[in-house]
C-alpha cells in the first residue's frame, strides 16, 4: 500500500526549499535597486552644491511635498516633531524611496530593460519637480541628469552581478543533485563546466565589490551633499558675514528681576542655537549680503529698492521681542525671546507712500514663501516692527533669516516673521493671499494670551518638604502680561509672583510656592491675564485656524 505524503505550511519539503531559495536569490537584486537609487540621488545631491538649492532632486522633492501637504498634516508634523519635522520628512522619504528602489531591483531581475525604463521615469518626474520650483533655472536640471545617468549605469552593473551570483548558485545546486540515473549528456555537460565553486566565489567577490563601491559612493555623496545643510546649525555661514553697526537706539537694559531664578525655567534671552526654527525651507537659502536687496512695490506712490549697504547706514534700532509659532501646542516650546537689531519697517514704507486703498503687505522670501501682514501693524508708531539684520548681538544666523528678515511683535510668525525676505508688496487682503492663508489659516494671526509651566516637568517626581516651587513663562505680545494665576489640583486660583516686565513685547517669567503639599500625585494648572484684562481661556482648540488654546496643566508626584 502506497502512502502519500502531503506538504503542509511550516514543513521543510521541496516546496519550502524552493521558496527559501527564491527569497535568498532576491536579496542581491533588492540591494542592487537600493544602491542604484542611492547613487543616483546622492551624486545629484553632491553636484547640486555647484548650483542652487532647488537643483537637488531631494531638496526639490521634499519642498514640493511640503507645498502640497494639507495644513492639518503640516500642523501635525510640527506639533509632534517640532523643529525635527524636516528630519522626519527626509527619513520618511528615504524609507519610501528605498522600498520603491528595491521593487525596481526585483523588476530588473526579470527584465533589465524594464528596470532601466522605470529609473528613467523616476528621473523624469524628479526633473519636472526640480524645474517647477519657483527659484530654479534650466541649469538646475544638470545634477538630476548626471545623477540619473550614473544611477542607470549602476543598476546595469549591480543587476548583472546579482544575476551572475544567482545563476552560479543554481548551477551549484543542480550539480549537487546529479546521480547515476541522471542522463549522460547532462553529466558530461556538468563535467566540462568550470568548477561551480570557483564561479560562485568569483561572482560573490564581483557582486560584493560592486556593492561596497556603490555603498561608498552613495554614502559619501549624501554625506557631503547639499541636503545635509538642512540640519546644520551653521548652514550657509560661509557667506560673507555682516559687520553690524552700533545701534542708534540700543535696547533697554534687562533688569536682574526679569528672571525668577528657578532652575528649569528658560533664560530671559533665548540663545541663538536654542531658538526654535519652523519654516518650509528644507535647505537654508544661501544669500550673500552684497547680493541682497529689498523691493517695496504694489499699491504705492513710489517703488523703493534698498540694498544691504544702504540699510546698514540707516539709524538701526535694537529691541527685545518674543516670537511665537502659531503651531505651538498648549505648553509647547515653539517660542523664544531675542534682542533684535534692525530698521523700522514703517520708515521704509513711508518712503514708498502706500495708497489709501491698501490694507496688507505681502512679504516674500527668496525661496518664494509669503506672509500677509496688516499694513496698520507695520506702520504702527508704537510697535517695534523691524527689518532685522541682527540677533542677540550677532548677524542673523543663516537658519533664522540671514542676511535680513522681518520681526513683528504681537503677530504669529506665519503672518509676519518672513525670513530671507527680499520683497514687500503693498496690496489688499481681498486681492492677495499668502502661503498659510491659502491653507485655511486666519489672514491676520494676532498672538493670544498664553502661559506655560516649566517647573516641575510633567510626570516629575518632586521631593516632599514644606514648600513646592512652581514656575514658568507667560506671554501676550504687544499687550503685556498683567497677572498669572495657578491652582493646585482643583483648588482655588492663586496669584503668583511675576518677574519684572522688560516691555510688553516680551514674555514674562513667574513663580509660586505652595506650602505643605501632601505626598502623592498632584496637578498644577496655569492661566495668564493680559493688560487688557483678557484671561487665557480654558477651552481646548486645535491650532488651525489661529493657534491652539487651553490652559496648561501638568501632573507630578510628591515623594
Amino acid at each position: 500500500m502506497t502512502q502519500t505524503v502531503h506538504e503542509t505550511p511550516g514543513t521543510t519539503g521541496p516546496a519550502a526549499g524552493r521558496k527559501g531559495r527564491r527569497r535568498r536569490h532576491l536579496i542581491p537584486h533588492l540591494l542592487a535597486g537600493v544602491l542604484a537609487a542611492a547613487i543616483f540621488l546622492g551624486v545629484a545631491d553632491l553636484i547640486a552644491q555647484l548650483f542652487g538649492p532647488a537643483s537637488s532632486p531631494l531638496v526639490s522633492l521634499g519642498s514640493t511635498i511640503i507645498t502640497l501637504s494639507p495644513s492639518w498634516l503640516q500642523d501635525f508634523a510640527i506639533s509632534v516633531f517640532g523643529s525635527n519635522n524636516k528630519l522626519v520628512l527626509y527619513l520618511s522619504m528615504g524609507v519610501v524611496g528605498a522600498i520603491l528602489a528595491a521593487l525596481i531591483g526585483v523588476v530588473a531581475r526579470r527584465s533589465l530593460r524594464l528596470g532601466v525604463v522605470l529609473v528613467s521615469v523616476v528621473a523624469a518626474i524628479l526633473l519636472v519637480v526640480v524645474l517647477l520650483r519657483p527659484e530654479s533655472s534650466p541649469l538646475d536640471a544638470v545634477p538630476t541628469i548626471i545623477g540619473a545617468g550614473l544611477g542607470i549605469f549602476s543598476l546595469l552593473l549591480l543587476s548583472g552581478a546579482a544575476t551572475g551570483l544567482t545563476r552560479t548558485a543554481e548551477a551549484d545546486r543542480t550539480d549537487s543533485q546529479l546521480t547515476d540515473s541522471t542522463p549522460a549528456d547532462t553529466r558530461r555537460a556538468a563535467a566540462t563546466r568550470p568548477s561551480t565553486e570557483e564561479e560562485r566565489a568569483h561572482s560573490r567577490r564581483r557582486f560584493l565589490g560592486l556593492a561596497a563601491a556603490g555603498t561608498a559612493i552613495a554614502a559619501g555623496s549624501i554625506t557631503f551633499g547639499r541636503s545635509v545643510n538642512a540640519f546644520g546649525v551653521g548652514a550657509g555661514e560661509a557667506a560673507a558675514r555682516l559687520v553690524l553697526p552700533t545701534p542708534a537706539v540700543p535696547a533697554a537694559a534687562i533688569p536682574a528681576g526679569a528672571s525668577v531664578g528657578v532652575d528649569g525655567v528658560p533664560p530671559f534671552i533665548t540663545p541663538n542655537n536654542d531658538f526654535y526654527r519652523i519654516d518650509t525651507a528644507l535647505v537654508v537659502p544661501e544669500l550673500a549680503p552684497d547680493e541682497w536687496t529689498l523691493r517695496i512695490h504694489g499699491l504705492v506712490e513710489e517703488e523703493v529698492t534698498i540694498d544691504m549697504a544702504e540699510l546698514l547706514d540707516l539709524p538701526l534700532e535694537e529691541h527685545h521681542i518674543t516670537l511665537a509659532c502659531v503651531s505651538n501646542p498648549v505648553g509647547g516650546d515653539l517660542l523664544g525671546n531675542a534682542t533684535w537689531l534692525g530698521y523700522p519697517i514703517r520708515e521704509l514704507l513711508a518712503r514708498a507712500r502706500p495708497l489709501g486703498e491698501a490694507d496688507m503687505v505681502l512679504s516674500r522670501s527668496v525661496d518664494g514663501w509669503t506672509a500677509s501682514t496688516p499694513l496698520e501693524v507695520l506702520t504702527d508708531e508704537d510697535r517695534a516692527s523691524l527689518l532685522a539684520v541682527g540677533m542677540n548681538g550677532e548677524p542673523l544666523p543663516a537658519q533664522h533669516g540671514y542676511p535680513a528678515r522681518l520681526v513683528v511683535p504681537g503677530l504669529y510668525g506665519y503672518v509676519s516673521a518672513t525670513k530671507w525676505v527680499t520683497e514687500l508688496e503693498v496690496t489688499r487682503f481681498d486681492a492677495q493671499t499668502a502661503y498659510w492663508t491659502d491653507r485655511g489659516w486666519d489672514a491676520e494671526g494676532p498672538v493670544l494670551v498664553a502661559s506655560r509651566i516649566d517647573v516641575p516637568r510633567p510626570l516629575a517626581r518632586v521631593s516632599g518638604g514644606e514648600e513646592l516651587v512652581v514656575a514658568g513663562t507667560a506671554w501676550a505680545q504687544h499687550e503685556g502680561i498683567a497677572e498669572v494665576e495657578v491652582r493646585l489640583d482643583d483648588g482655588d486660583w492663586e496669584s503668583v509672583e511675576l518677574a519684572d516686565e522688560v516691555n510688553i513685547d516680551t514674555w514674562r517669567q513667574w513663580r509660586h510656592t505652595f506650602a505643605d503639599v501632601d505626598a502623592g500625585r498632584h496637578a498644577v494648572t496655569v492661566r495668564a491675564i493680559n493688560a487688557a484684562g483678557v484671561t487665557q481661556t480654558d477651552e481646548r482648540r486645535d491650532p488651525i485656524p489661529n493657534a491652539a488654546t487651553g490652559q496648561h496643566r501638568i501632573e507630578f508626584s510628591v515623594e
